[in-house]
């Protein structure tokens, strides 16, 4: 493994990826799983971490570039960040952006798509509905080669408009972090609900827990930041791991208005099913969901504002086989389908680049997790 990271690049001779990373840039919880997910990729590839530092006008500048780019041309708008240049060639220019507007940043890399024989983008989150908004950030999505998203029915539109090659990619984890084996934990937390959460919902399952003996975790925050993404991880993973049900929905299910009614396949899935939990809620139903979670019972179907979700849980609690049988192929299925190494290998393929041998010695170690959990 060789990883170096710093505000620029080209330190380690034998680096094949250019890997920008919003890291210093964006602190939001929301994003730690994209940092999750370069961290995983630097301990299985030789990747140069570029990790631009924003100057203190950034916020403001972001805001302000971000406002232009929808009327001016992008080419030459910097939100404020200080200028790098790349100092040697590599094989593969990576760059994992959550919003279009993260796209701006690449701006501030001089040289960036000379230097790169082949450049990806995966972009997590656009939406068909708001592409207009984004019609100057897609002038840079056109620089790379392939384009992979989060949103499938994002795909075709983007690819229309860009003129390059666009997939989808699902969401992963940190199969090997999330996994409750070889040591599983008591489940101590009857309800674990992360993040977005119905107002219906969430009072009855407050008010079981103020009147009896129920162990309901949930946010009471919004847009939180952490300068610990990896503590971040660590700490979500280990609560997961000791939760009995996940409350698990269709990305932004709150938000019709932002989606215009697109389902897609939030984080949530991944990070539920990785820990052994109990997955409830209102999943896609679409194909793409049913192709990535398609074994029985990976997501039992709750309405997002259930107002029986007492008698929701105790009907479940009264078949403890089934929750063991979910709980083991929910680990199984993600440690060998849904790791980052996984997302990776997609990557690889698109650049035409061979794995690594600590990729594949990843994927051993997946494989023996899962043959252990099977035995449970």
């Amino acid at each position: 493994m060789n990883i170096n990271q710093s505000s620029g690049a080209g330190a380690v001779a034998d680096a094949r990826i250019c890997m920008f990373s919003q890291r210093n840039m964006q602190r939001l919880v929301s994003r730690c799983a994209d940092y999750e997910f370069e961290d995983v990729v630097c301990e299985i590839d030789d990747v140069d971490l570029l990790v631009p530092e924003p100057y203190r006008s950034f916020v403001i500048g972001r805001k302000v570039t971000n406002q232009l780019a929808r009327h001016i041309s992008v080419a030459s708008l910097n939100p404020g960040i200080a200028k790098l240049r790349l100092k040697r060639n590599y094989d593969l220019f990576f760059a994992k952006c959550l919003f279009p507007s993260d796209l701006l940043s690449l701006n501030a890399v001089d040289g960036w798509r000379r230097r790169c024989r082949t450049a990806v983008c995966w972009l997590a989150e656009i939406w068909a509905g708001e592409l207009h908004k984004w019609k100057g950030h897609l002038k840079i999505l056109s620089q790379f080669d392939y384009v992979v998203l989060n949103c499938n029915a994002s795909v075709q539109p983007i690819q229309n408009r860009i003129q390059r090659s666009c997939s989808y990619i699902a969401p992963g984890v940190d199969a090997i972090r999330f996994c409750p084996y070889p040591n599983p934990p008591l489940r101590s937390i009857d309800v674990y609900s992360m993040g977005r959460k119905s107002s219906v919902t969430h009072q009855v399952l407050l008010k079981m827990a103020e009147q009896k003996q129920f162990f309901y975790i949930y946010d009471t925050f919004e847009n939180m930041e952490t300068l610990l993404p990896r503590d971040h991880r660590i700490l979500l993973a280990n609560i997961a791991k000791r939760s009995r049900y996940f409350i698990a929905n269709t990305a932004k299910i709150d938000r019709q208005f932002e989606t215009h009614g697109q389902s897609e396949i939030g984080y949530r899935f991944a990070e539920g099913a990785a820990s052994g939990t109990v997955m409830i809620g209102e999943h896609p139903e679409n194909e793409v969901f049913r192709k990535y979670f398609d074994w029985r019972d990976a997501v039992i179907r709750v309405p997002f504002d259930a107002t029986d979700i007492a008698e929701i849980l105790a009907d479940l609690d009264s078949q403890p086989e089934r929750l063991q049988e979910i709980r083991r192929n929910n680990v199984v299925q993600s440690l060998i389908r849904h790791d980052w190494v996984c997302r990776w290998k997609t990557i690889l393929d698109m650049a035409g680049l061979e794995p690594r041998p600590a990729l594949l010695a990843r994927e051993q170690r997946l494989k023996k997790l899962a043959q252990e959990a099977k035995k449970t």
